[in-house]
């Protein structure tokens, strides 16, 4: 039940402004700053070492809840975060630590 409320919290999104901000991060995907954050091969949230090719791109602050595709608010993640955190926030995300 937990989860129906979760998904709940989140009605009204603006699609539109969703989708502008995701293509804005597909092109920070391709850019030199983003190849450089992954070269680094660390996952920001558990500091786990990864391959570059295996990190993901994370909106701390989550499109659904605001977020922009921004440098300041993008970070490389292991796929296990990623998948973990969803549409939350660190403060709300229990593997965060």
């Amino acid at each position: 039940m937990a989860g129906k409320q979760f998904d709940q919290d989140f009605d009204g999104i603006d699609e539109g402004r969703i989708r502008r901000e995701k293509a804005k991060a597909r092109q920070l995907r391709n850019s030199r700053w983003w190849k450089e954050k992954i070269a680094q091969g660390r996952c920001y949230y558990c500091g786990r070492e990864v391959a570059p090719a295996d990190l993901t791109m994370d909106h701390v602050v989550p499109l659904a809840r605001g977020g922009l595709s921004s440098k300041n608010n993008l970070v490389p993640c292991c796929k296990e975060c990623n998948n973990d955190k969803k549409s939350r926030l660190t403060l709300e995300w229990q593997g965060y630590d």
